[in-house]
């Protein structure tokens, strides 16, 4: 895909459905689970919000092992994994690497730092009012992570914690 509008034309051929489930995430210290991403990360460009989620308790933990690991030092806070009941309008599922590659993306190149390729992709899905995307772990073979859009959110929108699990705690 050579530009923005490449990738706008080709998220938009691909349907969309609803979506209802349990999804894991783990968050720092005091941070809410619903806590936004407005920075920008693998599947958000800076300024678009969005919520970091896996399918599995262990493609959260994966995903978050390797981000300890490229810290210098192990941060000493609070660690909770949270389980969390989501109900979405209208997801775009990218999870299967047949479609990322039409898309651009390799798996070669899928782990690196370079997000600049799935940032577009995920700005395109935002920016077509989907409120969520289906991706690959990068960190979990047969992983998948739910990238949230909170900004596209509809009624049927529900973001509801069931339980939490401190799975880290320095005191």
């Amino acid at each position: 895909m050579n530009d923005n509008g490449d990738v706008l034309r080709a998220i938009a051929e691909i349907s969309s459905s609803p979506w209802h489930g349990i999804v894991y995430r783990h968050m720092f210290a005091d941070y809410g689970p619903d806590r936004e991403n407005t920075l920008g990360a693998r599947w958000n460009p800076a300024g678009v919000p969005a919520i970091y989620t896996s399918l599995s308790r262990e493609a959260v933990l994966a995903e978050v092992e390797h981000q300890l690991r490229m810290e210098p030092l192990r941060p000493s806070v609070r660690r909770t994994l949270y389980r969390i009941e989501i109900t979405l309008s209208s997801v775009i599922d990218l999870s299967s690497w047949s479609i990322l590659e039409k898309l651009g993306l390799s798996p070669e190149g899928f782990a690196g730092i370079d997000h600049a390729a799935c940032q577009k992709i995920g700005g395109a899905v935002e920016n077509l009012e989907h409120d969520g995307l289906f991706v690959p772990s990068a960190r979990l073979t047969g992983g998948t992570n739910l990238v949230i859009y909170p900004n596209r959110q509809t009624p049927r929108y529900r973001f509801r914690v069931i339980d939490s699990e401190i799975i880290f705690d320095p005191e």
